[in-house]
């Protein structure tokens, strides 16, 4: 019979919305989902910019105004990729109109929009989901299903990383993701909401943190982002860094594991290494984004003599997802992860159930960035409500 459209409307078309376009259109052509992705319009308030994002992306029209694509009749999903003190606003207004919604992380700016945010959406009865998308990798799927399995029982250490290096430059951009009032926090929020994400998803939920963060440049020339990670800036403006550069924490989690973490992006070198490592009763389990395909694997109860890390490259049609590629081997890259999940906000949406991680997940996550960064600042354990 066919898969059912659903007509979608992006507001934002930079980075992600690159990316969430990318996995519209390629859904359809790997996965036999029951609903088939429309690209109906495309929102941003630069119009020249917008108008090429929505001729090169696929989209079949544009508005520099958010609220008029929310308005039209013929948009049944919001997908919001704009920087994150605008998300409350657009989800709000989106569920308000009865459309489904999915965002980009982190959910909001505080944990009391991110309430209301949850809210929202469950009080108009419309699926959301929050773009956590290293959740769908497959190896980490894998990964989770070793561990829900009792394959390294009882998990005693959740190590958890994620270094960029973009901003080490002094000279680099003062741009939105440096300013508090538009992000919320920096290195935290950015990439570390991340690694929290995983270890929630991965092994259970947090009880209590303490953290320490710092800025290492205090002010940088004022600038814009033009696309990816990159950007330029006016050297003869100069602006406050309001944000974290990095931040590390300790962290109880409630099935009684240990978990230390660091995120920063003045890490030299690493260009995108979110990474962890899972210590338990029976084995170990490493996981790398620089090399996503692969899953270490070690269990305590080999042989003597054969005992050791070994690699699992998780492209087998075992794998979750990977059936749907190519054969064993051929690997498959970060823009994948995205169409995975989509996939799954879709099946929420056409069977009637609510896909993970939701705004809920939001709250959750939102709720330890803020508790993270109480800590830095009293210096102290902070409890998790």
């Amino acid at each position: 019979m066919g898969a059912k459209p659903v007509r979608v409307g992006m507001i934002g078309y930079q980075f992600m919305g690159k990316a969430h376009s990318h996995a519209y259109r390629d859904l359809p052509f790997y996965f036999d989902n029951p609903l088939k992705p429309e690209l109906k319009a495309i929102a941003g308030r630069n119009e020249k910019a917008v108008k090429e994002a929505q001729e090169k992306m696929g989209w079949e029209s544009y508005e520099t105004d958010w609220r008029k694509v929310i308005e039209r009749d013929d948009i049944d999903v919001i997908d919001i990729v704009t920087p994150n003190h605008t998300h409350a606003e657009i989800a709000i207004a989106a569920a308000e109109a009865g459309k489904h919604i999915i965002t980009e992380k982190p959910l909001a700016l505080t944990v009391d929009e991110a309430k209301q945010m949850l809210a929202a959406v469950e009080k108009n009865r419309v699926k959301h989901m929050i773009s956590h998308n290293y959740r769908f990798v497959p190896a980490v799927q894998f990964a989770k299903k070793l561990i829900d399995d009792g394959r390294i029982g009882r998990v005693y250490h959740y190590r958890g990383q994620y270094l960029q290096d973009f901003i080490i430059d002094p000279n680099f951009p003062l741009v939105w993701r440096l300013k508090k009032e538009v992000s919320g926090s920096g290195a935290l929020g950015d990439i570390g909401a991340h690694s929290i994400d995983l270890a929630r998803f991965l092994i259970g939920e947090f009880s209590e943190v303490t953290a320490t963060m710092e800025t290492f440049i205090k002010e940088r020339p004022v600038g814009e982002m033009t696309g990816g990670l990159s950007a330029k800036g006016d050297a003869n403006q100069m602006g406050e860094v309001t944000v974290d550069d990095a931040v590390t924490f300790l962290a109880r989690f409630e099935n009684g594991a240990l978990g230390t973490f660091e995120a920063t992006r003045f890490a030299a070198g690493n260009r995108n290494k979110n990474q962890f490592e899972i210590n338990g009763e029976k084995g170990s389990i490493r996981w790398d984004m620089e090399n996503m395909n692969n899953l270490e694997v070690y269990f305590a109860d080999d042989e003597e003599g054969e005992q050791g890390f070994r690699l699992i490259n998780c492209t087998e049609e075992v794998h979750p997802y990977v059936g749907a590629y190519w054969p064993p081997g051929h690997i498959i890259g970060y823009e994948h992860t995205f169409i995975h999940l989509i996939d799954e906000f879709f099946r929420g949406i056409a069977e009637d159930y609510q896909p993970a991680p939701s705004f809920e997940d939001g709250v959750r996550n939102q709720m330890l960035l803020e508790a993270i960064e109480q800590s830095a600042k009293e210096r102290k354990w902070m409890k998790i409500d």
